[in-house]
């Protein structure tokens, strides 16, 4: 049973997951919406909302904290640059999930993610 269970696993391994996450993240924070299945925009929602509200505090440790989340110094830049100032007087939900369609191939129901 799943029961309190903390996180999707999404059928991958930890290092894959890993790895799946960081790569949605900055892809997000690059182009500001993309479209993924409804699980995978469930869990990205919840990684980018710890790294937007620890991205509003701009100093050299925030960089760095931000840095080993993401390993890209564009989006690790844009996040604490352009993102995270307009989220300042906000307590959370920088994100929004909105159910789009049925992907033909296997029926699965896919979602787009933005920042509000």
């Amino acid at each position: 049973m799943r029961h309190k269970h903390g996180y999707r696993k999404l059928n991958r391994t930890s290092s894959h997951r890993k790895a799946l996450l960081k790569n949605m993240a900055i892809a997000l924070i690059e182009r500001e919406k993309i479209e993924t299945t409804v699980p995978k925009a469930k869990e990205l929602q919840r990684y980018i909302e710890k790294l937007v509200t620890t991205s509003r505090n701009a100093d050299l440790n925030t960089h760095r904290i931000v840095f080993a989340s993401l390993q890209s110094k564009e989006a690790t830049k844009k996040i604490i640059n352009d993102i995270a100032p307009k989220y300042v007087d906000r307590k959370g939900g920088y994100t929004s999930i909105v159910k789009t369609r049925i992907r033909r191939g296997d029926a699965t129901m896919m979602a787009f993610i933005s920042f509000v």
